[in-house]
């Protein structure tokens, strides 16, 4: 039995019940999680996870919320957010070490500033450290385990150090999605640091002129089958521009759904749907999504899966 009184005993960060998770998700939507947790460090987050652990209580890593779509009716769960706990980026030796917190591009401008090249081409991607790693994000040919190390997690109620051949890195996917990823160690080679910043200057004002980012989104909806680009399917599918509610899949890029002013999850994920069966019968290709959605029936996760 979990309750805020025995939490409030060891538990020194903030909590909230029924906490919007709108407030927290980058497409804006979502119902409440029961429990949203903000540790203020590494021993306090370790504390909370113990504790949701030994009582059999389900909890999700929040993050930026930049890779989700939490459903109207919300999460029975707790949602913890170490945005402000785990944030540090730092050189140890050869290595940065990024914690799960830190802004991903936080962490990207820090290796530009110490000329370090490898991730200037990842510039302008959403979320954490931790979430990229999970999900293994990438962009322009790049990813974010092309010079990862290691990885800190906390698996089985231990503290564990798991090098990157051990990691299960694939397309948008690694084997830490069962883990709380504490923080990644990174090698990166040397760059001259002022062509460094131009040409993330370069990928970012492309980004800007080709992406949505006035609007709350979740980024690419779909991953891109082999050989094939998500975006390009959806538009020739006729579907770029469509609207259900104030969700919208993107006028700008096909591979978005953007959120008009308080779209709906369930708007989000009815366009979803449509994307997948209209490119399907146009095409035979399958999509495969992206995005992860958070709190939804099982049947519906099943027919968009």
């Amino acid at each position: 039995m979990v309750t805020i009184s025995d939490i409030q005993q060891f538990f020194r960060g903030h909590i909230a019940i029924n906490e919007p998770m709108a407030k927290y998700t980058s497409m804006r939507v979502g119902g409440p999680a029961d429990y949203y947790v903000e540790p203020v460090d590494k021993k306090d987050l370790i504390e909370i996870v113990s504790y949701f652990e030994k009582n059999s209580y389900p909890y999700m890593m929040l993050g930026r919320g930049s890779n989700m779509i939490v459903s109207d009716e919300g999460i029975r769960c707790a949602a913890l957010n170490v945005e402000s706990s785990l944030s540090d980026v730092r050189m140890e030796g050869d290595l940065v070490i990024a914690e799960a917190g830190a802004h991903w591009s936080k962490f990207v401008d820090f290796c530009i500033q110490n000329g370090l090249a490898g991730v200037e081409m990842l510039a302008g991607i959403p979320g954490t450290v931790g979430g990229a790693v999970v999900m293994n994000a990438g962009a322009r040919g790049g990813e974010a385990a092309d010079y990862l190390v290691d990885v800190e997690v906390f698996r089985n109620g231990q503290f564990q150090t798991v090098k990157k051949a051990d990691a299960r890195f694939a397309y948008r996917r690694s084997g830490f999605e069962k883990d709380i990823v504490l923080s990644a160690s990174f090698r990166l080679p040397q760059g001259d640091r002022e062509e460094l910043i131009a040409r993330r200057r370069e990928y970012i004002l492309k980004r800007n002129t080709t992406q949505p980012l006035t609007l709350p989104n979740s980024g690419s909806m779909f991953k891109n089958p082999p050989g094939l680009f998500a975006a390009k399917l959806i538009e020739q599918a006729g579907l770029k521009g469509k609207r259900v509610g104030n969700a919208q899949i993107s006028e700008k890029h096909a591979n978005f759904i953007v959120n008009l002013g308080d779209a709906k999850a369930a708007d989000v994920v009815t366009l979803v749907d449509l994307a997948l069966r209209t490119v399907h019968q146009n095409t035979g290709v399958l999509l495969e999504l992206e995005v992860k959605l958070v709190g939804f029936p099982n049947e519906i996760r099943q027919k968009v899966a």
